[in-house]
C-alpha cells in the first residue's frame, strides 16, 4: 500500500493528492491513510500535509536501502525482489552465484564494487556512493541466440531513462552510454547456457551519477551526472530504468525489436562515421552503416565488404 501511495504522490507532478482518492484505491480510511502517510514521513519522505488539499509530494531522500527502492518501483516483475550490499566485488558474479535460488527479474544492487567490471574483463570504476551497481536476473525462455539482444535493450533503455530526465545520450555500440562523448553507464550482459537452454542471464548496469573523480587512465574518457551538469537521484535513475528495461523486455519476449532498434539507430554514436573493428590478432577499419533488427552492427569495410557484427570492440576514428 505504501508503493501505491508513493506511486501517486509522483504522478500527481507536484500536485495535492486528496486522502479521499488515496483512501478510494486502497480501500481504506483516511485515518488509515494519515498512518501511512506518518510511516512514509519516518523513512525520510517529505510530504505537505494541508487540510481540503490533500497530500504533496516535497522530495524524498536518496538512500540506496532495499525498503525504498522497492516502494518506489514502477514495473511490474522486474525489481520486486531486491537485495542491497554494502560492497561487493562485482554485482554480475555475486549475481551469477545466487542466481538459481533467486526469481526471475530480481535484482542485486551494491553501494561500491570492489572489482567492478566490463567487457573483456576490463575495470569499471565503481566508487562507493558515486554511482548505480545493479544486476538483474533474468530467466527467459528463449534460446542462447537471442541473449546478445539483452544488451541492446538495456542500452536503449539508458537512453529513454536519461530521456526522462532531460539528459541527451548516444549509444556507443554495443554496451556504452555516453555524455558529450564520455562515457557514463556501461553494460555486461553475462549467461550461463547450453546449446539449446538458458538457465540464466544476467544483466549488469553502472552508471556514474556522482562521482567527481576517476583514475588518471579515464579521465578524458569517463564522465558522471554530476559532472556533466545534472543533479538527478540514484533511486529516480533506478526505478525509471528498471521500469523502461521491463517495456523493452517484454516486447521483445512478444518477438518485437523494432522499438528498441529504432532508439539505438536515432541515439547512435557510431552511424555513418569511421570506425576501427578490434579482432583479437587484427584491427579492421570500416564504415558504420546501421544497426539491424537483431541489433548487430552492419559496417562495411574499406574493400567494400558488407559485415555484420553481433558483438565485438570497436573505436572511432
Amino acid at each position: 500500500m505504501n508503493k501505491t501511495i508513493i506511486q501517486m504522490l509522483i504522478d500527481s507532478d507536484s500536485e495535492y493528492v486528496s486522502g479521499q482518492n488515496i483512501s478510494d484505491k486502497l480501500g481504506i480510511t483516511r485515518a488509515a491513510v494519515w498512518k501511512r502517510i506518518s510511516k512514509l514521513k519516518e523513512l525520510g519522505f517529505e510530504i505537505e500535509s494541508v487540510t481540503k488539499k490533500g497530500y504533496k509530494l516535497i522530495s524524498y531522500p536518496d538512500i540506496l536501502n532495499k525498503e525504498l527502492i522497492e516502494i518506489g518501483m514502477k514495473s511490474d516483475f522486474i525489481g520486486h525482489s531486491v537485495e542491497v550490499l554494502e560492497s561487493v566485488d562485482s554485482t554480475n558474479d555475486y549475481a551469477k552465484k545466487k542466481a538459481k535460488e533467486l526469481v526471475d527479474g530480481s535484482v542485486i544492487i551494491s553501494l561500491e564494487q570492489v572489482k567492478g567490471k566490463g567487457r573483456r574483463g576490463r575495470s569499471f570504476h565503481s566508487g562507493k556512493g558515486d554511482g548505480i551497481y545493479l544486476s538483474i536476473i533474468l530467466k527467459p525462455g528463449f534460446e542462447p541466440t537471442k541473449a546478445p539482444f539483452i544488451t541492446s535493450i538495456a542500452g536503449a533503455a539508458l537512453v529513454n531513462t536519461f530521456n526522462k530526465f532531460n539528459i541527451q545520450t548516444k549509444i556507443k555500440w554495443p554496451n556504452d552510454v555516453l555524455i558529450n562523448g564520455k562515457k557514463v553507464a556501461g553494460i555486461l550482459t553475462e549467461m550461463s547456457a547450453d546449446m539449446e537452454f538458458i538457465e540464466y542471464i544476467v544483466l549488469g548496469v553502472g552508471i556514474n551519477v556522482s562521482g567527481l573523480e576517476f583514475p588518471s587512465e579515464l579521465k578524458n574518457i569517463a564522465t558522471s551526472l554530476k559532472l556533466e551538469g545534472y543533479d538527478v537521484k540514484k533511486l529516480s535513475i533506478i526505478w525509471q530504468f528498471i521500469y523502461e528495461f521491463e517495456l523493452l523486455y517484454n516486447l521483445y519476449l512478444n518477438e518485437n525489436t523494432s522499438e528498441v532498434v529504432n532508439i539505438l539507430r536515432n541515439n547512435s554514436s557510431v552511424l555513418g562515421k569511421q570506425i576501427n573493428v578490434h579482432y583479437m590478432n587484427q584491427i579492421e577499419s570500416a564504415i558504420a552503416v546501421d544497426i539491424n533488427n537483431q541489433g548487430a552492427l552492419i559496417i562495411k569495410t574499406q574493400e567494400g565488404e558488407v559485415k555484420e557484427l553481433s558483438s565485438g570492440e570497436i573505436s572511432i576514428r
